[in-house]
């Protein structure tokens, strides 16, 4: 007889209010309210998490201790399946006294509801679509090879640039979108090396803000916590930053 696994109970995760506390926009923004057929999800006292499942990521908010315990219930009862978290800063270790932890990586993740002071060299911005894929490959392995989202990812709606004066890319970015909830995230944000400091990622970040907050009213972003030239930036553009996370893969012992 094959054995089966049963799935966790399904928590609703807006019961305790916590997408209205500061430090929980990855909440509010994240997760759909209307919970999707197929979401997973645990709620606890002080933190509430769910499973992206083609990625075997959970993802949590609330308070490190609690954080950490409904990412070590996941992983226990989803040993096959959970390979990876996101959760408020501190988790990390709590759930490291359990669990392998490794490749831990600080993040804030960043949210504005208001559009951002025009920049001058935005008129510059365009919209390209998959017929620019390769070009946009091949600028982004050269100036940003750990980018995150690559051309002809299901999940990007809209990719922009800039041009040089002689047509070639000199600036790129894509409005992406959270996975569990579409909301718009901004993503792989990159300036040819030879030319920054010219305000080219500033005049392209302030038109993908402005784009997605005028369609969708918000728009999100992640940011490296040790990133000081992003942290003005996104401070400039009038981005909150609450939410200090951390993101790390996990294993049995």
């Amino acid at each position: 007889m094959q054995a089966t696994t049963l799935l966790p109970r399904t928590a609703d995760l807006f019961t305790q209010g916590l997408e209205r506390q500061a430090g929980s926009a990855l909440l509010r923004f994240g997760a759909a309210r209307r919970r999707p057929a197929d979401r997973i999800s645990w709620s606890g006292d002080g933190a509430v998490a769910w499973l992206d499942a083609p990625r075997g990521h959970v993802w949590s908010v609330g308070e490190p201790a609690a954080a950490a315990g409904l990412v070590l219930r996941a992983a226990h009862q989803l040993p096959d399946t959970v390979r990876e978290f996101t959760g408020p800063r501190g988790t990390e270790a709590l759930l490291g006294r359990h669990l392998v932890v490794t490749d831990p990586v600080s993040w804030v993740f960043r949210w504005t509801l208001a559009e951002p002071p025009a920049h001058p060299a935005e008129d510059r911005v365009v919209a390209l679509g998959a017929a620019h894929h390769g070009e946009l490959l091949d600028f982004l392995t050269e100036h940003s090879p750990a980018h995150s989202t690559g051309p002809g990812s299901a999940d990007v709606r809209l990719w922009a640039g800039i041009r040089g004066a002689d047509g070639h890319l000199v600036a790129c970015g894509a409005l992406s979108t959270l996975r569990d909830s579409g909301a718009p995230l901004m993503a792989s944000v990159a300036t040819d090396a030879a030319l920054r400091g010219q305000g080219l990622g500033a005049a392209l970040t302030s038109w993908l803000t402005r784009y997605a907050v005028r369609r969708h009213g918000f728009c999100t972003l992640w940011q490296l916590a040790d990133n000081a030239p992003a942290e003005r930036l996104y401070t400039r553009l009038g981005y909150r930053n609450e939410d200090p996370c951390v993101s790390a893969r996990i294993s049995g012992r």
